[in-house]
């Protein structure tokens, strides 16, 4: 199912994202590796957040896919990046759209289809089915149970025949190939400005009768509909609370001994074998060379000998750099949580010996592995990560004690400036830098040294008297204790309070409507491409000069096809007569220098791009095709999000202040 939509790379649409999200759930959620006890429960709700057909969706559903990503990108995206609760609900109505319209058109995976791609799969080094009992234990590791694996490839048998039915009639001409290579192949030196309304904005100046005008006539599109609330809170820095703990050899010896002895481990010794499929119509031979070997190198008992293997990889391995050294990687294998399906992570859930029972298809070459000895971790190599692991523990513990005495001591006195001087020493800090204070901010607002955050907005929420205090939260590099200074409930704000505010509105938007003409005025003054790099950084404006290939960005512009095909049609030295729009910027271009496409390597090459062709536009058609089954089925009203029950599962914020613990290491929590 991924391998097919994998194809679909330069498209963005929702049903990429179903599909790579239902196989991290299936792959990622249900059976990470060291997944914590504290993470998502996948029956904690069965309450029903959408309808498709007679398809529910529930809260848990929700809950699994957005748990997927938190452990697929290690929390080095925030998940408001990937587009929240909402896009991953809309990625789960497209795997179901996408599955019932399957069976509307009878293209439904039958029993006889499944198993049969079983039997494909799963077969030893003689192209024998591996019998049952193998099956399960190849299969219940990574999926939970035969039966949601058995889910998951009918899902996926499914949307291959829907996807082949909908696009059998898509072609690709010769003459397309050839002119699609050109494109493609030909280099440009190009120079070029960007003129942005941010840019231009800078140089605009409102004039005090501007904001007034302003104002006056947009009052209530100015109205604020929440209330205003301006705090004062005492900041207890994590870091700094921390740096006076003292933390001995005997206590991180202790931390060693308790580790589970598989945390012990820095890794595994690991051979590969790596056959190469130079071209497509060679990959049934390839896979048949690399079954003869396992054949070959297995005992009776799935393993093989590490000089029989080493052998063999000289012999056969098509990697030059672990052939010659026996097949043996460099290093040490282990999983990595932030990719958990690479080629090599299974060596670890293999015993010592063990050679894979049947190829490994990856990147489009075939892969036989041998896992070797678990190489331990000392303590003296654990040392450093248990002593992060450690102190960032105790970092937050410390912390949240002084903020919890800070609190209580804070509802008591209401005197913040008394409570910093009494708990400066425990928390380390100055008692200036402990009291912080806030404008008058509303839910949404990036407050400086905290940001947009939600937990901060609901303490802060709960305030409705001055010298109320809310209970200690986490920020960035803390806690914070607010307590209440003042209150403004809904209105119109007063003009010197949104007079800033105003002026960015009127400067952004003057800025657009004389973007346009700015960048003709500049143009005209340009008398060639060579010129253009130069009269631009005049202008003030951003200019460059790069390489460019038709399909790619330029600079940090997006890509985009009305560039591509302006520049594709200018000869050396040409300068583009027209501004081109690109997003909300506009952009001149000049073409210093052209090199046409090596015409001698399309013969070579004329397949490949063909089938690349192909494939994009088959992907597109199918996307269009299931989109209008989507909105189909909403007009119909067979589609059906429950925005009140979505509205009340809170959004994922990354922890601000949570103890953290190094890849690879876990420790035992009583």
């Amino acid at each position: 199912m991924l391998k097919q939509l994998g194809r679909l790379e330069r498209t963005r649409n929702i049903i990429i994202l179903g599909f790579a999200v239902l196989m991290a759930v299936s792959l990622v959620i249900f059976y990470a590796p060291g997944r914590s006890a504290t993470n998502v429960n996948p029956a904690a709700s069965t309450e029903v957040v959408a309808k498709v057909g007679s398809d529910h969706i529930t809260v848990a559903d929700l809950m699994l896919v957005r748990e997927s990503f938190r452990q697929r990108f290690g929390g080095q995206i925030p998940l408001s990046q990937l587009g929240g609760n909402r896009s991953f609900l809309e990625s789960l109505i497209a795997k179901h759209v996408v599955r019932q319209e399957a069976e509307r058109l009878g293209l439904g995976a039958s029993d006889a289809e499944v198993a049969e791609k079983i039997r494909k799969q799963f077969t030893d080094a003689s192209g024998v089915f591996v019998g049952n009992d193998r099956y399960k234990e190849s299969v219940t590791p990574r999926y939970g149970s035969v039966e949601k694996f058995e889910n998951e490839l009918r899902d996926e048998i499914a949307q291959e025949k829907l996807r082949a039915f909908v696009t059998a009639s898509i072609n690709v001409s010769d003459d397309e190939v050839q002119q699609e290579y050109k494109r493609k192949q030909t280099v440009f030196d190009v120079n070029y400005v960007t003129l942005s309304a941010e840019k231009l904005s800078e140089k605009i100046q409102p004039t005090d009768a501007d904001l007034r005008s302003y104002y006056d006539s947009h009052k209530t599109d100015l109205r604020y509909l929440e209330p205003q609330r301006k705090v004062r809170y005492l900041f207890i820095d994590q870091e700094k609370a921390a740096s006076k703990l003292k933390i001995s050899d005997q206590e991180l010896q202790a931390e060693y001994d308790r580790l589970d002895p598989q945390f012990k481990q820095a890794g595994v010794k690991a051979q590969q074998i790596l056959l190469k499929v130079a071209r497509k119509d060679l990959d049934p031979q390839v896979e048949e060379k690399a079954k003869e070997l396992i054949k070959k190198l297995r005992g009776p008992d799935g393993r093989g000998t590490e000089q029989a293997f080493a052998e063999a990889a000289r012999g056969n391995s098509e990697d030059p750099a672990t052939a010659a050294n026996g097949g043996f990687l460099p290093g040490v294998i282990k999983k990595n949580p932030n990719k958990p399906h690479g080629l090599y992570d299974r060596l670890v859930d293999m015993q010592p010996g063990d050679i894979s029972d049947i190829p490994i298809r990856y990147a489009g070459n075939w892969y036989i592995l041998r896992r070797g000895d678990a190489v331990p971790k000392t303590f003296a190599e654990a040392k450093p990560e248990l002593l992060v692991s450690l102190r960032n523990r105790r970092s937050y513990s410390e912390a949240l004690k002084v903020a919890t005495k800070a609190y209580s001591r804070l509802k008591e006195t209401k005197d913040i400036q008394k409570v910093a001087q009494e708990l400066a020493a425990d928390a380390n800090m100055a008692p200036a830098e402990m009291v912080r204070e806030t404008p008058y901010i509303r839910p949404g607002d990036d407050v400086k040294d905290i940001g947009t955050n939600q937990q901060f907005e609901e303490a802060v929420g709960q305030l409705n008297n001055p010298n109320d205090v809310a209970e200690p939260t986490g920020i960035k590099g803390g806690f914070a204790i607010p307590i209440l200074v003042d209150k403004k409930e809904p209105r119109i704000p007063d003009f010197e309070e949104v007079r800033t505010k105003i002026a960015d509105i009127i400067k952004k938007q003057r800025a657009k409507d004389e973007l346009e003409q700015k960048a003709k005025d500049l143009l005209a003054s340009v008398p060639n491409a060579d010129a253009l790099k130069a009269a631009g950084e005049k202008a003030g404006f951003e200019a460059d000069n790069r390489n460019f290939n038709i399909g790619s960005s330029l600079g940090n512009l997006p890509a985009s096809a009305a560039l591509d095909d302006a520049i594709f049609g200018m000869k050396t030295g040409e300068l583009h007569k027209t501004p081109i729009k690109v997003g909300d910027d506009w952009v001149l271009v000049g073409v210093v220098k052209r090199t046409d496409a090596d015409m001698t390597e399309f013969v070579k090459r004329r397949d490949e791009v063909r089938q690349r062709m192909l494939s994009e536009r088959q992907s597109q058609v199918f996307e269009d095709y299931i989109s209008g089954v989507q909105q189909r089925m909403k007009r119909e009203g067979k589609i059906k999000i429950y925005d009140d029950v979505l509205a009340s599962i809170e959004e994922e914020e990354e922890p601000a202040a949570a103890p953290g613990l190094p890849p690879g290491l876990k420790f035992p929590t009583k």
